[in-house]
């Protein structure tokens, strides 16, 4: 990976002048602490967008070989290959090792876009959550879309529930259903605004896998707020974060048939947002028990670093520079 020294000079100064240096400080004593050595290589990541990474998942919905004889002569190779314990051959993703971003499709009103952009590593709770066709599915916290898009890539759920508490974020949910799911398929999802922490006294031991992409401290984005005030608000606040993570996965419990697995997942190195949070529902509620994931995060190690030393039921993945993937934490549970 080698970026010519003068243009990283020259654009220094600007992106220095962007990264929120409270965001910045706050970060530096936390994951210092939590990441130890591996901490300096993901900050060099986390702020320097010139060498951000974006995937590029192809709509099966729209197919178009065109496009990946492109993706290829750009240098684009598929993300997951090779023996991952779920795969479905439809789930098509390209990345390539040089920063960049392939250009995004504008929405339009009846026609269906051809590939979603996004970091890879979101793939992985879906990945994890091994959606079979016909199984009842609920994306808890489901803006902006990406993971819904992603599961029905994989399978044809028998129902697909996609909820977004957040007005905003909701509609922004069902303009990306609109642009990647066509018609007969768009009448088998249920988009809703619910409380997420209520869905599982709502409806109760209905589905049989649910993903929970909860709300979180983004690191990557916290990095570069440009209103200090909002910035170091967001960082008082991110203390009740936990709490509201722990509802949702409580919540999601409730919502699980027995037998049935759930998906966690954040964007943040935060063990407090992360392991901490699964750790609490490990000890508070008796009918869930940790799975396995470890093969999967084996079987992508090629392409995603992770965090040493986790348990087998959660990995990290962390940014590094060829790799700029992450923060993305996954942990897998099931319910007994």
């Amino acid at each position: 990976f080698l970026l010519s020294l003068k243009p990283e000079n020259k654009t220094k100064g600007k992106l220095q002048k962007q990264i929120c240096q409270v965001v910045l400080d706050h970060f530096e004593k936390q994951y210092t602490t939590e990441l130890g050595d591996a901490w300096t290589s993901v900050r060099d990541v986390l702020t320097y967008p010139l060498c951000w990474q974006y995937a590029v998942l192809l709509n099966k919905f729209s197919q178009s070989a065109e496009l990946e004889n492109t993706l290829r002569v750009k240098g684009y190779h598929p993300a997951f290959q090779g023996p991952l314990p779920y795969l479905p051959a439809s789930l098509k993703c390209y990345i390539r090792r040089t920063p960049g971003r392939f250009p995004a499709q504008k929405h339009q009103a009846g026609k269906l876009k051809e590939y979603y952009l996004l970091n890879a590593a979101s793939l992985l709770p879906v990945l994890a959550l091994e959606v079979k066709d016909g199984e009842d599915v609920l994306d808890l916290c489901a803006a902006p879309g990406g993971k819904s898009v992603a599961i029905l890539q994989c399978a044809y759920p028998g129902n697909f529930h996609c909820n977004e508490y957040d007005d905003l974020r909701s509609r922004w949910l069902k303009q990306t259903i609109e642009s990647f799911i066509p018609d007969p398929l768009i009448n088998l999802i249920v988009v809703s605004k619910l409380d997420g922490r209520q869905i599982g006294d709502l409806k109760p031991e209905l589905y049989d896998k649910v993903l929970v992409d909860a709300p979180c401290s983004n690191d990557r984005s916290w990095l570069f707020s440009s209103d200090i005030q909002q910035a170091t608000l967001r960082l008082i606040q991110r203390k009740e974060l936990s709490f509201v993570q722990f509802q949702l996965l409580r919540s999601a419990i409730k919502a699980l048939r027995p037998g049935g697995s759930l998906v966690y997942s954040t964007c943040t190195l935060s063990k407090a947002e992360n392991s901490d949070v699964i750790n609490l529902i490990l000890n508070s509620c008796s009918n869930v028990m940790p799975v396995n994931i470890s093969e999967m995060a084996k079987a992508v190690s090629q392409e995603f670093t992770f965090l040493s030393g986790t348990q087998q039921h959660e990995l990290l993945v962390l940014p590094e520079k060829g790799r700029a993937w992450g923060p993305m934490y996954v942990a897998k549970l099931k319910k007994t």
